[in-house]
């Protein structure tokens, strides 16, 4: 079977914004040791989504751009302070703008990563770095278990129903090895770093079913397919009062020449 690169999955690409306000509160902020690799004073943030990485960049210094396909989502960030553009990358026209960054968070693997490259060599000054990272965490295994058995049996259309051997925090990490070959073929940049940021963070049982429909794929699936999901994980959870979940945090720095 040919499974296609996620930036090709347009419809799950673009689904985020169903529930901006859940996507908001739930998804985790990104550690300090992150953010403090983004350099210089103006950053560009691609996939922008609902100014999650925009305000936390913006309160370390950073004057922000963002750059998001869904219209809900940039509403939302705008709600918030962030100034957004509405486009995918792709489209998106920089006007003669130059930045000293260009970061995404968790959202670089929608975008093509040759053209995408190319289009952040063209907005970045010499010096500035192109610096794409997203988490991932690993649920507990019979969590798991429930959520891959309620996709296959819910969603099996789902690009996310194959599971991939072994940890799924090891196997994110192939979405920033493609990205840096996407960098190195677009040119104008050095050897690509990839990196890795180990955390944790605690959930609450209604915290952890708040965030699930967050997820690439729940996010397209009708109400009551996604209730089935929910009560089949719940399920799983049982009644523990809080779930750890181990996160990583996967990303690369590439510097413009």
């Amino acid at each position: 079977m040919v499974i296609q690169p996620p930036h090709q999955h347009r419809r799950v690409a673009e689904s985020f914004g169903v529930d901006p306000g859940r996507y908001d509160r739930t998804r985790a902020e990104y550690p300090g040791a992150v953010i403090g690799r983004i350099p210089g004073s103006r950053v560009l943030d691609v996939g922008c989504g609902t100014g999650i990485v925009a305000r936390q960049l913006r309160a370390a210094g950073h004057a922000v751009l963002g750059v998001e396909p869904d219209e809900r989502m940039a509403a939302f960030a705008r709600g918030t302070g962030v100034e957004v553009e509405v486009a995918t990358f792709e489209a998106w026209q920089p006007e003669c703008r130059a930045f000293d960054a260009v970061v995404s968070g968790t959202a670089w693997h929608w975008v093509d990563p040759v053209t995408g490259a190319a289009k952040a060599a063209r907005v970045l000054r010499p010096g500035g770095a192109l610096v794409p990272f997203g988490h991932v965490y690993e649920l507990p295994p019979a969590v798991q278990e429930a959520l891959t058995e309620a996709y296959r049996r819910l969603a099996p259309d789902s690009p996310l129903v194959a599971r991939p051997d072994g940890s799924i925090v090891d196997a994110y990490r192939g979405l920033y090895d493609r990205a840096a070959d996407g960098i190195r073929a677009a040119g104008g940049f050095g050897e690509p770093e990839v990196w890795r940021h180990d955390w944790e963070r605690a959930y609450s049982r209604a915290e952890l079913l708040d965030l699930l429909p967050t997820s690439g794929g729940l996010t397209t699936l009708p109400a009551d397919r996604l209730a089935e999901v929910l009560a089949a994980v719940g399920a799983a959870v049982g009644d523990a009062s809080a779930v750890t979940l181990g996160y990583s945090t996967w990303g690369l720095t590439a510097i413009r020449l």
